[in-house]
């Protein structure tokens, strides 16, 4: 039996397809707090880069792994924080490429795209998926809640020198949210920025799994569309997305595995239990509600998992 401590899934992306995801952060590490995350608030907030985990380790996992999952599109470094912390990884991406004939992608929020090495080694990426939430220092505080040594204006340098640079797809997202940057006012404040910055796509979200704070509201598919036309993005919400897999045998350590970076709604534990072939979910979602490393959230009407 696989032990699953860096390698999760498959699971589903709206943007990447079936994506084995790669973890080289510990749990909720993190240069922001961003409002809507959808793990929670950041347990740990750092500033420098660090070599969490051995590379190998990982690589070794990876090798363990890939031939047994059924089929996956992409391998996505993103996990429980923010994956640019990790000191090691242009050798991670490079040890991925070595071996895989995947696109290997990178999930960032972008803060340390200042950094000329950071910048240098996401380079090997065929697909880094930066966000830009803020369009200034103030709306920086108030969605990403960064630690105190970022600087807005020198991520925002760093997010427009690394697009200008980089050889591979960069696809840019921008989450909106009810009454905090869906104004069109601020829509025109991001179509500014967005001519600063060469990119190949353009995702829009809004949570659509419970954020960090209770006050965090989604947008509607009206108010979505809107944004769509000032914006020129797509929507994620309008792409297909498959469901979630993994190699862990137990069906609980399974969804544990999962959430503890990916939160899913019961709908989508039911999905995956059916996948495996698990007859009946409602003992399954019993276990997680009494789990005392689950919290359980409702969410736009569904019950809906994560780790503490």
């Amino acid at each position: 039996m696989i032990e699953s401590r860096y390698i999760y899934g498959p699971v589903p992306s709206r943007r990447l397809g079936i994506s084995l995801g790669i973890s080289p952060i510990p749990k909720k590490t993190c240069n922001y707090s961003c409002i809507y995350c959808q793990l929670g608030r950041t347990d740990k907030m750092v500033y420098s880069r660090e070599m969490f985990v051995r590379i190998d380790d990982i690589l070794d996992e990876f090798e363990k792994t890939k031939d047994k999952v059924r089929d996956f599109d992409a391998v996505t470094i993103v996990g429980e924080g923010e994956p640019t912390l990790y000191l090691g990884l242009g050798k991670l991406i490079r040890g991925l490429k070595d071996r895989t004939d995947k696109p290997v992608a990178v999930i960032t929020n972008g803060a340390l795209l200042s950094d000329p090495e950071v910048r240098e080694e996401l380079m090997a990426a065929d697909i880094v998926l930066p966000s830009a939430d803020a369009w200034d220092k103030e709306s920086f505080r108030k969605i990403n809640r960064p630690i105190g040594l970022l600087n807005y204006w020198e991520v925002r340098s760093g997010l427009v020198e690394f697009s200008k640079n980089y050889e591979g797809q960069l696809w840019l997202e921008i989450m909106l949210m009810k009454g905090i940057n869906d104004s069109h006012e601020t829509l025109q404040r991001y179509r500014e920025l967005l001519k600063e910055i060469r990119y190949v796509r353009l995702y829009i979200n809004t949570p659509v799994r419970p954020p960090a704070e209770d006050f965090v509201r989604y947008l509607d598919r009206e108010d979505m569309e809107r944004a769509e036309e000032i914006l020129g993005g797509t929507s994620i919400d309008l792409l297909v997305s498959e469901g979630f897999q993994s190699v862990v045998e137990d069906d609980l350590e399974a969804v544990v595995g999962i959430i503890k970076r990916h939160p899913m709604n019961r709908f989508e534990i039911e999905g995956f239990l059916a996948k495996r072939g698990t007859v009946g979910s409602g003992s399954l979602l019993e276990m997680l509600v009494s789990d005392a490393r689950v919290e359980t959230l409702h969410y736009k009407g569904i019950d809906t998992y994560r780790l503490k």
